[in-house]
């Protein structure tokens, strides 16, 4: 009678363990998903500020550049824009 306990016990430890088991890959998965869609978000966000920063840049660098070019032409801003 004692052995039959014993590995009822024993069984039932094992289930439970597989059970524990089970949830904790279910929830380590769940983590993994989560970060790479955290971390894919992420990085389009920071693709979309080096985009944006990098128009603006060529935008002053433009504005400069006809800033210069009419000062040595001797013409208006917007005259050297247009050329």
């Amino acid at each position: 009678m004692r052995k039959i306990a014993l590995v009822a016990a024993a069984s039932a430890a094992a289930l439970s363990l597989a059970a524990c088991s089970e949830a904790t890959e279910d929830a380590a998965e769940a983590t993994t998903e989560a970060a790479a869609a955290d971390a894919e978000a992420n990085m389009e966000a920071a693709g979309e500020a080096v985009e944006a920063a990098g128009e603006e840049v060529a935008a002053e660098a433009d504005e400069a550049a006809a800033e210069v070019e009419a000062s040595v032409e001797g013409e208006t801003e917007a005259e050297a824009q247009a050329d």
